[in-house]
């Protein structure tokens, strides 16, 4: 196993940033201290002066798209972008093809990940309207969570029973995330700008037809079914300043049993931007109005959001260049997430702190990940050296997602992420991913 010594570093963790050394041997933090001395001539030593060291960032909601869709993307590729990313972890999601509703299928992709991830790796298993016998067989140690779509979206794995809904809830002890979007709504409103305008409908719209009622309707409802049954509830992608009257910020989050996050795309874009940007922004729930990105961000910073999160979610060029009702959902965030959000810190909107909170420590509370989110000694050397000001600019030369395209393409980051380390190797370097995975499947202390 290498051994690392970092020295100098600005290290930012549990709310506080510190400036000192950190060592790292047999893969996992053994000293943090103001001073530390090469232990072995072997060491390799990374002066960080003037650098921030942060926790790896856990991203706990991606679609890496195998099997069945990897002309888009697969485990192998986007892990190697959430490197680049400074994301060390990733929970990935159940609507592939076939989709990951048995634990058959869930082992296959765990062995898929095993031989090509390069970024620590667990997934969430699927949940229909008649698998519940195979939902009760999951090991909650070694899974992350229950995955289930109260609305359609890519994939089309729609729950939409209300007694299957209910027998779900009270039958796990597993987390549940959830996709809230009300179907009776959007299709009602599809109806209609479809009889408008046909399938060319503007993209303007995607918003009033993916509406905020649609997603109140569906998330109001899935937290009364939580409170109702006591089932342990994680909201995906809140994307209205409606919604956020469901969460609360008055207990520890150890304590919360409702959860909600928000997503990157969700805090920086609006529907001014769908001008401009068109369907490379249409996502599931949509991107709404500047006054609800606010709202989001406040309720980041008040701790009513819990977590940031990407919903990567690549297709290739063609397939998002399509008309308005062929165009698919989603888009590809993970190399790009911490370097937006360390953007919003240089605008004086968050606090560096507040960042890692929300990327690295809340993930790993709020899914009881095993030794991972903090830098702490004895917990696993997962770890982002980052330039906070060391400009870049988005292209199609460092891109490294295989759908080859980013809704962030032409902008300009102030800060740069040099080195992301994993289970203690260095595994990124200056656009660089190294050559051979370090990867572990990732563990639950429950």
């Amino acid at each position: 196993m290498n051994e690392i010594l970092i020295k100098n570093a600005n290290i930012v963790n549990e709310g506080s940033i510190i400036n000192g050394d950190v060592y790292i041997k047999n893969g996992v933090f053994v000293d943090i201290a103001p001073q530390i001395s090469a232990k072995s001539p072997d060491v390799q030593v990374i002066d960080a002066e003037g650098k921030y060291l942060l926790p790896g960032v856990i991203d706990d909601q991606v679609h890496f798209r195998e099997p069945g869709l990897t002309h888009k993307a697969t485990i192998k590729t986007e892990s190697k972008a959430a490197l680049a990313g400074g994301i060390t972890s990733f929970i990935e999601m159940p609507n592939t093809n076939p989709q990951t509703t048995t634990v058959e299928k869930l082992e296959e992709k765990f062995d898929v990940a095993a031989e090509t991830s390069y970024a620590n790796y667990s997934f969430m298993f699927g949940g229909t309207n008649d698998n519940l016998e195979e939902i009760l067989k999951l090991d909650p140690k070694k899974v992350a969570a229950l995955k289930l779509f109260l609305g359609s979206s890519t994939g089309n794995m729609l729950v939409d029973d209300p007694e299957t809904l209910e027998k779900i809830f009270s039958s796990t002890d597993l987390l549940i995330a959830v996709h809230c979007e009300d179907e009776n709504t959007i299709r009602e409103n599809t109806a209609t700008y479809v009889a408008e305008y046909g399938d060319a409908i503007p993209i303007q719209f995607h918003p009033s037809i993916r509406s905020e009622e649609a997603c109140y309707i569906s998330s109001s409802n899935a937290v009364a079914l939580a409170e109702k049954t006591g089932a342990r509830l994680h909201v995906f992608h809140v994307s209205t300043a409606k919604e956020l009257e469901l969460f609360s910020n008055k207990i520890p989050l150890k304590e919360k049993k409702i959860t909600a996050e928000v997503c990157i795309h969700h805090l920086w874009f609006s529907d001014e931007d769908y001008g401009e940007k068109g369907t490379l922004i249409k996502w599931n729930p949509a991107v709404k109005t500047a006054k609800d990105r606010d709202a989001l961000f406040k309720a980041l910073l008040d701790d009513r959001l819990d977590v940031i999160a990407t919903d990567h979610a690549p297709h290739t060029l063609k397939e998002k260049m399509n008309v308005y009702t062929k165009a698919p959902s989603g888009g590809p965030l993970v190399q790009h997430a911490l370097p937006a959000m360390l953007e919003f810190y240089h605008k004086g909107k968050i606090s560096l702190e507040k960042i890692v909170e929300k990327m690295c420590h809340n993930p790993a509370i709020l899914f009881e990940v095993e030794k991972r989110g903090f830098i702490k000694e004895g917990y696993y050397a997962d770890a982002v050296l980052v330039e906070l000001n060391a400009p870049w600019t988005v292209n199609s030369d460092n891109i490294i997602y295989k759908c080859g395209w980013s809704p962030f393409e032409g902008t300009t980051f102030t800060s740069r992420i040099t080195h992301t380390f994993i289970n203690g190797n260095l595994a990124y370097h200056n656009f660089k991913c190294a050559e051979h995975s370090f990867a572990k499947r990732l563990t639950f202390d429950r």
